[in-house]
């Protein structure tokens, strides 16, 4: 059971990660649906532009999500989301039972006009379910992606095999899902009816748990999650879903799964960076001061808030507790006042002011926002104070003369080898404000330069899996350490440090070490003591896992040598006596 749990961890992991690529079409399509509506310049084709991408918004979840799934970004997984997801679609489409009462009072020899009706039916429901679709179809082209992009055919088909058969196999797939759709079809329209009835029904409270559980969720970045069926799938407004697309065409009484983030991220949380620049340390509150106003500008402006959030979630998990509250009580409250803000990326000051015209009461978002000021504020300073929480300005800087610091032009491979280098990297990923890795071995992971480096805070989801809250640069950083990975197998090798100026590395009687730590290392293992360090020859990899019980706090393979290093502590004990 243990083994399954982490195995679908892993999976929602990895589609949370997925989801935020097809997502980030979204205020591009937002901003054209907008310029061009009456209100603003009134360009018909603006409009219409923007308005394709959310038509299609199926096909973008599935080419999106399958790129996403797949371990290299292949083209191909892309093509087979697509492929499954038009398949799935019109074949489901072919299998619907059309209600007579969709023809009715036509005449019987106008066969044109019962075609083009029922055709403008089963458009409109499968249209219903044209994202959960084309999510299921993108999982399904990654993954088919990652399992037989090597796959051989016989020779007299050898064009078929490889990433050529990765299309076939998601086309295959995406005909099966077609006739579960169509023959269950009355069973699947009606349990997502049923599930947006009761999400729209259950009121401020419904409002307050979803707020709630998207806050808390952000740790593991599955909010993203609960946040696609709210937008892309809840409610009904002329056959368009999701709170989100509901308010983009017009629907008045769309907004409410969006409109409580407004008061949180562009007050509440700037005022959490006020309270902890006025908390910092006098002589290091001007060189904080900087990084806490570039925090507050983006989430004000933009409603990027994770940089702030994890400055203290890990600090003060009851304060992040809190923060989860408040904003579930914001949920609430706005919906108490009928107030309906939408966005099309973040509740910050740019979409604000953008959707204007289709908001509903937006001015009372100015009282409600000063309130919400007042109390984070209030929160945030007593809370840092009473616990002497270490926020920025307040941290331990014992360490910080270990840390190295590089030149801008080389932070991909910084990160590439605080992250253990190429060979620890299985994976290489990203989404809006966290790199999203898979690794060999978690031991290898440098989390004190990763922090140097400007990461707010790092995660460890599974045994394999670790983020990176990076902010809006963490896509462009997943580049450049993808860039670096693949310059070349020297990249890797600087892992460690180099050791402070002394006499070279001593030979080392390993019977002199710990029986757990001499079993680590293997058999016939040559050992030399470094500073702060053990260099090893062996013919098997040594056990990381097991050497971290005994003070290891990294290790790289740096030529044909391990390099570990230990803490200061373990190291002494040995050399004593040595």
């Amino acid at each position: 059971m243990t083994g399954w749990m982490r195995s679908l961890g892993q999976r929602l992991q990895g589609l949370g990660r997925a989801l935020m690529l097809p997502i980030a079409v979204l205020p591009v399509a937002a901003l054209l649906l907008r310029l061009g509506q009456p209100d603003l310049l009134g360009l018909e084709f603006v409009s219409a532009a923007g308005n394709a991408m959310f038509a299609n918004l199926g096909l973008l979840f599935a080419i999106g999500v399958a790129t996403g799934f797949a371990r290299d970004g292949n083209g191909a997984a892309p093509l087979a989301g697509a492929v499954c997801f038009l398949v799935a679609s019109e074949g489901a489409r072919a299998l619907l039972a059309i209600p007579p009462e969709v023809t009715a009072g036509v005449a019987s020899d106008a066969a044109n006009v019962k075609a083009a009706l029922a055709s403008a039916w089963s458009q409109s429901q499968i249209a219903r379910l044209s994202v959960p679709i084309g999510i299921v179809s993108g999982m399904i082209g990654g993954s088919a992606y990652n399992r037989f992009h090597n796959f051989r055919a016989p020779e007299y088909l050898a064009f078929f095999g490889g990433r050529r058969f990765v299309p076939i196999v998601s086309g295959t797939v995406g005909i099966v899902i077609a006739g579960i759709i169509g023959a269950a079809f009355p069973a699947v329209n009606g349990g997502i009816d049923g599930m947006s009835r009761l999400a729209l029904a259950s009121g401020e409270w419904g409002l307050f748990v979803y707020g709630l559980l998207n806050r808390l969720l952000l740790v593991t970045g599955l909010h993203h999650i609960i946040n696609n069926v709210a937008w892309f799938v809840l409610g009904d407004y002329h056959g368009v879903t999701g709170d989100l697309r509901r308010f983009f065409a017009g629907d008045p009484g769309a907004g409410a799964f969006m409109t409580g983030f407004f008061p949180v991220m562009m007050f509440g949380l700037p005022a959490a960076c006020l309270a902890m620049y006025r908390s910092a340390l006098p002589e290091r509150r001007k060189a904080t001061g900087g990084m806490l106003l570039s925090l507050a500008a983006t989430s004000f402006l933009t409603g990027v808030t994770e940089p702030i959030e994890f400055s203290f979630m890990f600090l003060a998990p009851v304060l992040f507790v809190v923060h989860a509250v408040l904003t579930g009580v914001s949920m609430a409250l706005m919906s108490a006042l009928d107030v309906h803000l939408g966005f099309g990326f973040s509740a910050g000051l740019f979409d604000y002011i953008l959707n204007l015209g289709k908001a509903q009461k937006p001015l009372l978002l100015l009282p409600v926002g000063l309130a919400y000021f007042a109390v984070y504020y209030a929160v945030f300073r007593w809370a840092i104070l009473r616990f002497d929480l270490k926020t920025p300005g307040r941290e331990d800087l014992a360490n910080s003369s270990d840390r190295r610091e590089r030149p801008a032009a080389e932070r991909g491979l910084a990160f590439l080898v605080a992250l253990g280098g190429a060979g620890n990297l299985r994976e290489i990923g990203a989404c809006t404000t966290r790199l999203r890795l898979v690794v060999a071995e978690q031991v290898l992971i440098d989390e004190a330069e990763l922090r140097a480096l400007g990461a707010k805070g790092v995660i460890r989801p599974s045994a394999h899996g670790v983020q990176v809250v990076l902010g809006p640069i963490a896509d462009a950083v997943a580049d450049e350490i993808r860039d670096a990975s693949r310059s070349g197998p020297s990249v890797a090798a600087p892992a460690l440090p180099p050791p402070k100026a002394q006499a070279g590395p001593c030979p080392l009687d390993p019977l002199r070490l710990p029986a757990g730590v001499r079993n680590a290392l293997g058999e016939n293992a040559a050992v030399w003591m470094s500073h702060g360090r053990l260099l090893v020859e062996a013919m098997a990899r040594p056990d990381l896992n097991a050497l971290a019980a005994h003070g290891l706090r990294r290790g790289a393979l740096v030529g044909s040598r391990w390099h570990l290093l230990f803490e200061p502590e373990a190291m002494k004990a040995w050399h004593s006596e040595s």
